[in-house]
């Protein structure tokens, strides 16, 4: 094993894969998340290195709690794994739609970083990456960006939970201050991944992205923490 190691959830496709792929040419141990152990071995194969599989469900809490008790030490934890099933609004919005999205989104997150957290606090240097949006910054979806104007209030529990997701990004940050723990959330921009149709048809390169990512995980003792940053470094309004 490397000196140092990683996980990244939902890291068998899409923009996880090309973190775990980076941060394995990083010299990094990379566990590659993934719900289903295929996929999982899958990705392993095509992302090398020192990269390995990790079966990890980020909604069932045996699946976490097993995951976690098969590292015992974590530099990294990138929070990627999300979903987004709905384009409505609130007023049109089914709330089943809603506790879905946050049950990944925002509770995942919670139950992952705390069931991993006795392995981070055995590094010297713990990072948490949780990957967020820019759709879920509430200044942007104001009066600071023209995209998001009045009757644009669609696709209100995925931008929701990231809003949420946010919060904890910063309570983490404030939590574990005092451990060394650097805890930061990314804006990865919109890319061409399964995450939704629109997504699909962005053409928009996730590495890009997933460079962005890894430029948090690697940050150093004297970096931010409790900071929301898009893919190339620019700090997101909350």
């Amino acid at each position: 094993m490397n000196d140092r190691t990683a996980l990244v959830t939902g890291a068998n496709k899409g923009i996880g894969k090309h973190i775990a792929r980076l941060l394995a040419e990083e010299g990094f141990t990379v566990y590659v998340g993934s719900r289903d152990a295929g996929r999982g071995q899958r990705a392993v194969a095509e992302i090398g290195g020192d990269a390995r599989p990790l079966v990890l469900d980020v909604t069932d809490t045996d699946s976490v709690a097993g995951a976690a008790a098969r590292v015992d030490r974590l530099d990294v934890l990138v929070n990627n794994a999300g979903i987004s099933v709905s384009s409505a609004s609130p007023a049109e919005a089914d709330v089943a739609e809603f506790r879905r999205t946050y049950e990944t989104n925002v509770f995942a997150v919670l139950e992952v970083t705390n069931a991993f957290l006795p392995a981070l606090r055995r590094s010297p240097h713990p990072r948490i990456v949780n990957v967020s949006s820019g759709t879920g910054s509430l200044t942007w979806s104001t009066h600071e960006n023209p995209q998001f104007t009045p009757g644009s209030g669609g696709a209100a529990a995925y931008r929701s939970s990231k809003t949420a997701l946010n919060a904890l990004t910063v309570f983490y940050a404030q939590t574990l201050a005092e451990e060394g723990f650097k805890v930061n959330a990314l804006a990865p921009g919109l890319r061409a991944t399964d995450l939704n149709a629109r997504a699909a048809s962005s053409g928009e390169d996730p590495a890009e992205a997933a460079r962005g990512a890894v430029r948090l995980a690697v940050v150093p003792d004297d970096g931010p923490t409790g900071g929301f940053f898009s893919w190339d470094g620019t700090p997101v309004p909350w």
